[in-house]
């Protein structure tokens, strides 16, 4: 039976989840059964009230604001605590058309994909002032380098993953996923690929990109951060060309200039003294990159680790929904909604599964 989950992370989204949820299929073909999974993120609109009542598979509650990327993560665990065999994230925004879920979900199913991004086509986004489709553009491009994939909307959060794929990924950062996950699925060589989509007119502005100068500063970091993460050595050794490059003038510098005796070579003392500075500094910076290159063989095998952990408690609580607080058996045609113990779950209404 193959089995897919499509899990919206929401931070106060009460007013627009029901029409995203009235939006997605409930029955596709290849798939045997359509689940649906919200992630309250701490809202204090009473999201996870509603979804419970608009008849949501699942919900799992944040008690406090963890911000997107916690939020997603949240859900990919969850997902395959749940036995998903396909994972659809979407926003609770009501962004992405659910109309487009069979066709995000249709690569996977042919095995010609491991994940698969929806291309939002930028340029055609009536709301997208010139500026953010420049800014669109151009990160997308950098995500492609630093990855060394060709996702053409890199910063698209309508995107399925195959159950293999949701194994493999740990999201490290707290700001989004979107970005920092097609780098590590570039690193660990899975399939990506894309498909074209339009997207719904928006109601209202992102609560994550609160300032395009914000915007772009937390993704290069994220990007940065994660290369560098996955690249090390090859990072740290281009941080180092520099200090090499300036050491080798200024050395070359004094070195000329003794060699064909010229008077008051001690003017030309400082070319030596920085130049030498320089050098040292190229060489401790390359040193760290070959330090961080040996510790990335150990995370390497810790990640493999963790690989092989996630599918044996896959296997183990199959058919369970997993939260921090304790496993809560799935109650057959419900959401979890809030009690206060697992002894009150036995007797009354389904509890939200709540993280602490």
């Amino acid at each position: 039976m193959t089995k897919l989950i499509i899990q919206i992370p929401c931070y106060n989204e009460a007013q627009t989840l029901p029409q995203v949820l009235a939006d997605l299929p409930r029955q596709i073909e290849g798939i045997d059964c359509v689940q649906t999974l919200v992630i309250d993120d701490g809202s204090t609109d009473g999201t996870a009230e509603v979804a419970a009542s608009l008849g949501v598979d699942h919900v799992v509650r944040h008690s406090g604001n963890r911000r997107l990327a916690r939020a997603f993560q949240t859900g990919l665990d969850t997902s395959l605590r749940l036995g998903a065999d396909i994972i659809v994230n979407t926003d609770g925004d009501n962004q992405y058309p659910g109309r487009y879920v069979p066709d995000l979900i249709a690569p996977i199913l042919r095995g010609q994909a491991d994940l698969v991004i929806a291309n939002r086509q930028t340029s055609r986004i009536a709301h997208f002032t010139p500026l953010k489709r420049q800014l669109q553009k151009w990160g997308s491009r950098v995500v492609r380098m630093a990855s060394g994939t060709r996702v053409p909307d890199a910063p698209s959060g309508f995107r399925a993953y195959s159950r293999e794929a949701a194994l493999q990924l740990c999201v490290i950062t707290d700001y989004t996923y979107t970005l920092e996950t097609i780098i590590q699925a570039g690193k660990k060589g899975l399939k990506i690929a894309s498909i074209p989509i339009e997207v719904n007119p928006q109601i209202r502005e992102s609560r994550l990109i609160r300032s395009t100068w914000g915007y772009i500063k937390q993704s290069a970091a994220t990007v940065l951060r994660i290369y560098a993460f996955y690249e090390p050595l090859r990072t740290f050794l281009c941080l180092s060309v520099p200090f090499f490059v300036l050491g080798f003038v200024l050395l070359a510098r004094f070195s000329y200039f003794y060699l064909v005796g010229e008077r008051g070579i001690a003017r030309f003392v400082q070319s030596l003294f920085i130049g030498g500075i320089s050098t040292v500094i190229g060489l401790l910076v390359a040193m760290l990159g070959v330090l961080a290159d040996l510790n990335a063989s150990h995370r390497r095998l810790t990640e493999e680790v963790l690989y092989r952990l996630r599918k044996q408690e896959l296997a183990r609580v199959s058919g369970q929904c997993v939260t921090d607080g304790g496993v809560f058996p799935q109650h057959e045609g419900g959401a979890h909604r809030e009690g206060e113990s697992e002894g009150d779950e036995e007797t009354k209404a389904p509890a939200l599964a709540q993280e602490d």
